[in-house]
């Protein structure tokens, strides 16, 4: 028998080239999932698809607008008959939003943005997806969420609704698409100490707050936010790319419907 969790599955990762959703993909083709990454940067999904094929995965990119539903629909459709089914599906999208500003000078463009912008990527990719998944292949559908779903403090108003939102349309999409065979799990990751040097937008995304207690974005992250956790530290890119694999495998077959929680104790459920 292999030892590879995810060997003849085919995945398919919004946001594939981003830190996060790039660690995904390097870690589902090394357990042998046939990877299609997806995002908005060409350049990206190509860095990330080199080192896969390096390691001898199996990759295909493509460049598309996941808020352009019809391109979404029409790109799954593509996997689907290219690879027979679609087995995993990962959103990982990012969307830079506010973080810091208090209701008082916070406009409605900014509380709104990560809200539409998150949940209507969400909607798109797993609408796409779903008709393609499941029955006689489980089917899996994984996303991501942050702990401001559950914190209880000021100037993340947009960002803690959005978390929450993308945590309820998950635990609510599990029960539809239960009887079809597929899971749907929420990860929820603290802010990733390592994420900056991979390239994400993390430190644009807290330099405001950073800023205020006069300290660089990487001190913040090891101190401040770090220190409230548990385990006094914040998760990896491997840590979360580790379990996103273990999820999205038959090893987790009796999860759905819940949120896996890789926030150090940031939050206790």
């Amino acid at each position: 028998m292999s030892g590879l969790l995810l060997e003849n599955r085919n995945a398919v990762i919004y946001g594939g080239g981003g830190a996060i959703g790039g660690a995904i993909a390097r870690v589902f083709a090394r357990e042998g999932a046939r990877i299609f990454i997806v995002g908005r940067t060409q350049a990206k999904l190509d860095a990330v698809a080199r080192d896969i094929a390096a390691a001898g995965g199996t990759v295909e990119t493509a460049h598309v607008d996941v808020l352009d539903q019809p391109a979404v629909e029409k790109h799954a459709d593509e996997i689907a008959a290219t690879a027979g089914s679609i087995d995993i599906a990962l959103n990982a999208v990012s969307v830079m939003h506010d973080q810091g500003t208090l209701l008082a000078d916070l406009s409605l463009e900014e509380f709104m943005r990560p809200i539409d912008g998150f949940l209507r990527t969400l909607f798109i990719t797993s609408k796409a997806v779903a008709r393609h998944m499941g029955r006689e292949r489980p089917g899996v559908i994984l996303n991501l969420s942050e702990p401001g779903a559950k914190l209880a403090i000021g100037g993340i108003l947009g960002h803690g609704v959005s978390a929450a939102g993308k945590e309820a349309f998950s635990r609510l999409l599990a029960a539809e698409l239960a009887p079809s065979n597929i899971r749907v799990i929420d990860i929820r990751p603290h802010a990733v100490i390592d994420a900056p040097a991979a390239g994400s937008y993390t430190t644009d995304l807290f330099k405001q707050s950073a800023a205020s207690v006069g300290q660089s974005v990487q001190e913040f992250l090891e101190g401040g936010l770090a220190q409230g956790t548990l385990l006094k530290r914040l998760p990896t890119l491997s840590e979360i790319a580790e379990t996103a694999a273990f999820l999205a495998s038959d090893r987790a077959g009796a999860m759905t419907g819940t949120v896996a929680n890789l926030s150090g104790g940031a939050l206790v459920d």
